[in-house]
């Protein structure tokens, strides 16, 4: 009776620890939603931003994020519709460039009327705003423009008007060529944002820097390659929107990442201008989506619910979102939510302290688990009471425990064998009188030798071959220290063979399923290696245990058996006899 108490003491105990593991909110390659929604809290959210867009006058852009709204399902989106609608109807004008134009308002309006039934209908450029590369571009308003930057008094602009002499360009044909409307069409949009001062100083100077070298002769390909994305951006953003995606980027860098983004973006374009807008942090949010490509894309527009804060939250721990349906509905029910909310605040203010808390709860719920085993077994009899060694059954009750957290951390554990999505994708512009020119560049990342669930597979064998290589080990110390003869210890290693072989019996298992998986996927997703890599583990754990562990343990048994046998054998001293003298 007292060891049934003992057993479902340890038994109710242990599962309690795994539970309260399981409710802390923390992963290792993942982001919880729940902590992502706790940085939220209290601070700007999508609907507050556009309505603070909205009483700015910039109509384009809270229309973007008004799609993001209706798109992610963003609380009171409808109070943000109200008030773009509102705004459309009082400011008419505002449709065709999406907020007051550049220096002058009047600077497009002869084509406004004329621009709005050439508008696109794909994607998230199917509302009435006109993309402002394709209004720059058409041969009025370029020559309007060019003429307004010949008078400004900015030096960086003047450097941007030389480079229209340029003869041996790269990505554009010549603006002296027949065809040169492109590349004069780049230099007008990006003159007009930099003598409007819409660029940061950053994105400034490398615009005049990169113009600069050009025009002495140097290569102009990083110059056009600027260019080329500040006219990517302008096909698919009108003025106003245009004007508020660049106001942060500070560097080249960081423009190429992002127009690649938005080149790849398609109906999830709003989530990403929104997503750039409530976060404030554009180098993050390529650095994000180059990590996690359209993964990372969904999990920015699933963030937007949550604020300003948990968008910001989720770009600072730079890992993908995650949300586990048990862990909400374990962390509703009395006393749980307790534990929850407090392993949740963990989670978000001391991260490292919340990891560590969790697998000491997997860790000392799987000691607790084990010593419940043990109390379900039979008590030792009194044969076998000389072979119980004392402290040993805690090592194994530990190995237990390793072991367990192993298991839970595989299973519970999401993304462990997730690939990277790291690439950068070529673009091909589709300017009307630039055809398909792709620029030099690369076409996407170079595919790994082994991918994440290879090198996971090989890692979990390896663990697996340690743990039991020291089971075996502490089972040869266990046996070493019995009480009993010195040839009973010899009979017992003998009886622990299959133990001490076991490495290579899994090893064997290990290669013919990981064979089984290779076959199904025909070679795509597990690689021959991982296959032989579980016996090749297997042989060196064991043939090492054998080597120099067991083999000198049985050297010394036979010794000890030797002398104890040949001490029994020998003969009584005979006695001496003396002879009187």
């Amino acid at each position: 009776m007292k060891r049934w108490v003992f057993f479902l003491s340890c038994a109710i105990l242990g599962l309690g620890m795994v539970i309260c593991g399981l409710l802390v909110p923390m992963h290792l390659r993942a982001v919880d939603a729940t902590v992502v929604e706790k940085a939220g809290r209290n601070t700007a959210t999508l609907v507050e931003r556009g309505l603070a867009l909205v009483n700015e006058r910039k109509l384009g852009a809270a229309q973007l994020l008004l799609q993001a709204a209706h798109q992610e399902g963003v609380p009171d989106c409808e109070k943000l519709g109200l008030a773009v609608t509102h705004l459309t109807k009082q400011h008419p004008e505002l449709q065709v460039l999406g907020a007051p134009g550049p220096r002058d308002d009047k600077l497009f309006s002869k084509n406004a009327e004329a621009g709005r039934p050439r508008l696109p209908q794909t994607g998230a450029r199917s509302n009435t705003n006109l993309p402002f590369t394709e209004l720059v571009v058409r041969l009025e308003n370029r020559e309007r423009v060019l003429e307004l930057l010949r008078g400004s008094t900015h030096p960086g602009v003047q450097e941007l008007l030389r480079c229209r002499a340029l003869t041996k360009t790269v990505l554009f044909p010549s603006s002296q060529s027949a065809s040169g409307q492109a590349f004069d069409a780049a230099i007008a949009v990006c003159g007009l944002l930099l003598e409007d001062g819409h660029l940061t100083p950053g994105l400034s100077n490398a615009v005049v820097t990169l113009a600069a070298e050009a025009n002495r002769g140097g290569d102009s390909q990083p110059f056009e390659d600027l260019l080329m994305n500040v006219m990517s951006l302008g096909q698919r953003f009108n003025w106003g929107q245009l004007v508020l995606f660049l106001e942060r980027i500070d560097d080249a860098g960081t423009l190429r990442l992002l127009a690649n983004q938005v080149r790849n973006a398609d109906g999830q374009l709003p989530v990403l201008f929104s997503a750039v807008q409530l976060s404030g942090q554009p180098a993050d949010v390529a650095k994000y989506l180059l990590n996690f490509g359209p993964t990372g894309l969904k999990d920015l527009g699933a963030s937007l619910r949550f604020g300003a804060g948990g968008v910001n939250e989720l770009l600072r721990r730079n890992q993908p979102l995650y949300s586990s349906t048990f862990r909400e509905r374990v962390a509703g029910q009395a006393p749980l939510d307790a534990v929850f909310n407090l392993a949740l605040d963990y989670s978000l203010r001391r991260s490292w302290f919340a990891m560590t808390l969790k697998w000491l709860l997997y860790l000392t719920g799987g000691f607790l688990l084990a010593m419940a085993l043990h109390f379900a077994r039979p008590a030792v009899s009194a044969l076998e009471r000389p072979l119980q060694v004392r402290g040993f059954r805690l090592v194994r009750e530990s190995l237990f425990a390793l072991s367990f957290l192993l298991v839970v951390l595989l299973l519970s554990e999401p993304f462990l064998a997730r690939e990277s999505q790291k690439a950068e994708v070529p673009f091909r512009p589709r300017l009307p009188m630039l055809g398909n020119a792709v620029p030099a560049g690369s076409a996407g990342a170079k595919s790994p030798l082994m991918n994440q669930a290879n090198k996971l597979t090989m890692l979990l064998f390896f663990v697996v071959q340690g743990l039991l290589y020291i089971a075996c080990v502490m089972k040869l110390a266990e046996i070493r220290r019995q009480r009993v003869a010195p040839r009973m210890r010899l009979k017992l290693l003998e009886n622990e063979d299959h133990l001490f072989d076991a490495g290579l019996y899994l090893g064997f298992l290990g290669t013919i399923i990981a064979f089984i998986l290779y076959s199904m996927s025909h070679g795509q997703q597990f690689s021959l290696m991982v296959a032989y890599s579980s016996t090749s583990f297997g042989i060196i754990f064991v043939s090492f245990f054998k080597i120099f562990h067991l083999r000198p343990a049985r050297r010394k048994l036979l010794l000890e058996a030797d002398a104890a046998s040949l001490a029994r054998l020998a003969p009584a001293a005979e006695p001496t006899l003396t002879t009187p003298s």
